[in-house]
């Protein structure tokens, strides 16, 4: 369990962690290959390179730019994203955990690589907004969280004691950035995607749920053992 008496400040990423990455994994590997392909008049084929093609960008600022994408695939990415927006939703039970730390604790801060397009997109449809002190996306920074200079532009902007710090990420390559800054407090999500298998992390515990982390004396909670490493 966290000693919450040692946390000043609550670090959360949203896809994947606050939301289900369902819909952002679905989006990005069949429905905009395929509504490209459509556009585009292009074959089956065409879709399997664009596939290799946004992989081949993971980890990057391009990765996360719907702006980029846009431009690049000569399509309107956020109106794409529109048409499955349904499939925008909270993980489990991520409103609960952010409404305990609302009422019981720190400063909490959305540490994102979305950009500012998906945060519009987003925010109105799950309300996170209201359960969060401050947002913080890669865009504004110009560097994603895998790489050091997030953190240090993080820090800039959103003063933090790394070693009295909480950061919670479905990404092992974020978590091991955050690591090299020096943030102490490291989770993972074992199923950041509800409609996929669960993902190993072999040096981060990894959550089930966030109930995992609230105090065992709250009322209706029980005591649980953190999902594996």
């Amino acid at each position: 369990m966290i000693d919450w008496c040692g946390i000043d400040t609550v670090l959360l990423d949203m896809d994947g962690t606050l939301l289900d990455l369902h819909f952002d994994s679905h989006f990005w590997l069949e429905h905009l290959p395929r509504r490209y392909a459509e556009l585009h008049q292009l074959d089956v084929a065409s879709q399997e390179k664009l596939r290799a093609r946004i992989i081949g960008e993971q980890g990057t600022l391009n990765w996360y730019s719907l702006a980029y994408w846009s431009r690049e695939l000569g399509v309107d990415i956020v109106a794409l994203k529109r048409e499955v927006q349904h499939l925008i939703g909270l993980r489990s039970d991520a409103l609960d955990f952010l409404t305990w730390l609302k009422q019981a604790h720190p400063r909490v801060v959305l540490a994102t690589n979305a950009d500012r397009a998906s945060l519009a997109l987003k925010l109105p449809l799950t309300g996170l907004e209201s359960y969060l002190d401050a947002i913080i996306s890669s865009e504004d920074v110009g560097a994603a969280k895998e790489e050091q200079a997030f953190w240090f532009a993080l820090q800039e902007r959103e003063p933090f004691d790394p070693a009295r710090t909480l950061f919670i990420d479905d990404n092992a390559h974020v978590l091991e950035s955050a690591r090299e800054f020096g943030i102490k407090h490291l989770l993972g999500i074992k199923q950041p995607d509800s409609q996929r298998p669960e993902k190993e992390l072999q040096e981060f515990i990894a959550l089930d749920r966030f109930a995992q982390l609230l105090p065992s004396n709250l009322p209706g909670q029980h005591s649980e053992t953190l999902g594996g490493r």
